[in-house]
């Protein structure tokens, strides 16, 4: 009975949703019957969009040679210039978007007042602007006689070479010809299409600005990212870059304006602007060191940039000795950036407590292999006039010590030609150095060497007994003369050194490598033998005091000084008794 009563119950179940299953489909049915005219809407929608795809992919497919046909009008009539395309494509994809491939400008033929593109360059010239890939996105609405903006346009492996100026103004005779063909193809498209782009941006670029100066090597950045705003035909524009200085190694972020680009002479283009320049490697110039930071603004043309600012080196030092010294620099300057070369004018500089102006030139020079000039290698050559207004010698001296212990204190005037040619030895051994120099309140760092200095002040006052105990250890001299320094060797043609009681007159040559010391000269004493000498050995001495008095000094004696810094060695050249004159061992009187 209980079987009876679940199986019939299982029955009414299944006929009581058969009927509400029927009675649902019966109502979907007639649900399109009645509304009918909604079904015909929805297909014809979907018919419609299908369509509108098509015809958009069409209209994109067909617009590729009129857009493609635009930019490169544009890009002509901007640079004067023939302009290459080897690929441009078009996509929908959430608007308009446009790719392009393999973009050469090739250098403009002048002709004045005419735009000429259709001149065919040599085949040995190179573009001018070379690009491997751009790509925009425009919105896909259009307004007769309105721009289409472009908000951003991206670029990818940017090579830009800009010629000398003798470049610019090729013989345009043959242009002739094709310059009327191209006037007339000129505003083809302007009327149909017009972009405004609101910004540039590329990713790896790189600008090389070449010369037409004999021996001058071109300038060359390595840049990794540019970004320009403010793009119009024939205004100026924002920039923002960070580029990499080939030498010194270091990353510079500028920004500023930069334009109108003038065709005739990208050289006289105008750019003004800041930069900052960060941790940039002075161990690139073989013989210096160091980490340098600089900030500062510039503003001119690309051919004469007036530059003005500031440089921090707090380990600059010559690698070959190794001792840091802070450098810091105050300057205004003058670039010629088509070619790098630069005029100082002047650099205020401190390096430790001396601060000293420079101005001159650097200049960079193409290597010279054979020919009618002597070979010289490529690079930097530097020349330069150095005033040390308020200068300190252990600063200097410090700077080319390897144990940072200075052969002497002072204070320090000095004026000085500097040239540093280019070259692959070290700059301490390339540097050159010529001029005059005085010193004030000298005290020699060498225990030896001030005590001997002590003794001679001592005697030359007449104070034989305050000279066997060394006089006075903290006895202050002077020094001026004239010098050379060059191959790491301080030549002294002329010096003039003086302490309390003595004037020494020498001429010889002093190392910077090992402290080297030879001197050859004369002392003049304003004591005489026999006061110098003192006591008993003074009295006996009294007859020969005339045979030593001369140029009105007590006495006058002939002297050499050899040895090292650490080890010198004084003494009397007795073979030189009867001369006068600062001369070396072994020179005819």
């Amino acid at each position: 009975m209980d079987l009876f009563k679940e199986n019939g119950r299982d029955q009414c179940c299944d006929n009581w949703k058969q009927a509400e299953g029927g009675e649902l489909a019966t109502g979907r049915a007639g649900f399109w019957r009645r509304h009918r005219w909604l079904m015909w809407v929805c297909s014809g929608l979907l018919a419609a969009f299908a369509a509108l795809t098509g015809a958009l992919l069409v209209l994109a497919h067909r617009a590729e040679p009129l857009l493609r046909a635009r930019i490169l009008e544009g890009l002509e009539n901007h640079f004067h210039a023939r302009v290459e395309l080897d690929s441009f494509h078009l996509t929908l994809r959430g608007g308009l978007w446009a790719e392009g491939k393999g973009l050469r400008i090739w250098p403009p033929v002048e002709i004045e007042s005419v735009n000429v593109w259709g001149v065919s360059a040599p085949a040995s010239e190179v573009p001018l602007i070379r690009l491997a890939e751009f790509r925009f996105h425009a919105p896909l609405r259009y307004e007769p006689g309105q721009p289409i903006r472009l908000s951003a346009v991206q670029l990818k492996g940017l090579e830009i070479d800009v010629p000398p100026r003798s470049r610019f103004e090729r013989g345009a005779e043959g242009a002739k010809a094709t310059a009327g063909q191209n006037a007339n193809k000129a505003n083809i498209y302007t009327g149909l299409l017009h972009f405004q782009v609101e910004s540039l941006e590329c990713q790896g670029a790189h600008l090389t600005i070449e010369t037409s100066k004999p021996g001058k090597l071109p300038l060359e950045f390595a840049i990794a990212h540019l970004k320009l705003t403010g793009i119009g035909a024939g205004g100026a524009m924002g920039f923002e870059a960070e580029l990499t200085n080939p030498r010194p190694v270091g990353t510079i972020h500028t920004k500023g304006s930069f334009g109108p680009w003038v065709v005739k002479d990208p050289g006289e283009s105008p750019v003004t602007g800041e930069y900052r320049f960060d941790h940039a490697d002075l161990s690139g110039f073989k013989g210096i060191a160091g980490i340098l930071s600089s900030t500062g603004h510039f503003q001119g043309v690309l051919r004469q940039l007036v530059v003005d600012g500031v440089t921090d080196t707090p380990d600059f030092r010559l690698t070959h000795f190794g001792t840091p010294m802070p450098l810091h620099t105050k300057f205004h300057a003058k670039v010629d950036g088509i070619n790098g070369d630069t005029w100082l004018e002047p650099v205020e500089a401190t390096l430790g407590h001396s601060h000293f102006l420079t101005q001159g030139q650097i200049v960079r020079v193409a290597p010279v292999a054979d020919g009618k000039d002597k070979p010289r290698p490529g690079g930097h050559d530097i020349s330069l006039t150095v005033n040390v207004d308020r200068g300190r010698i252990e600063d200097f001296l410090r700077l080319a010590s390897h144990s940072g212990t200075p052969l002497m204190t002072g204070a320090l005037i000095m004026k000085a030609e500097l040239k540093i040619p280019p070259g692959p030895v070290p700059v301490h051994e390339r540097l050159k150095l010529a001029g005059t120099f005085a010193l004030d309140d000298v005290h020699f760092a060498s225990e030896k060497i001030q005590s001997r200095i002590g003794e001679l002040s001592a005697r030359g006052l007449g104070r034989p007994k305050d000279a066997k105990t060394g006089g006075d250890a903290d006895v202050r001299s002077t020094m001026e003369g004239n010098f050379q320094m060059a191959g790491g060797v301080v030549r002294l043609p002329a010096l003039k050194y003086t302490v309390p009681g003595a004037v020494i007159d020498l001429k010889g040559s002093y190392g910077e490598d090992g402290g080297t010391l030879d001197f050859a000269g004369t002392a003049k004493m304003q004591a005489t033998v026999s006061a110098m000498v003192g006591g008993w050995k003074g009295l006996l001495l009294k007859p020969v005091d005339r045979y030593f008095q001369k140029n009105g000094a007590g006495t006058e004696v002939p002297i050499h000084i050899n040895g090292t810094r650490e080890n010198p060695k004084f003494g009397i050249d007795l073979g030189r008794m009867k001369g006068t004159s600062a001369q070396r061992p072994g020179e005819p009187q």
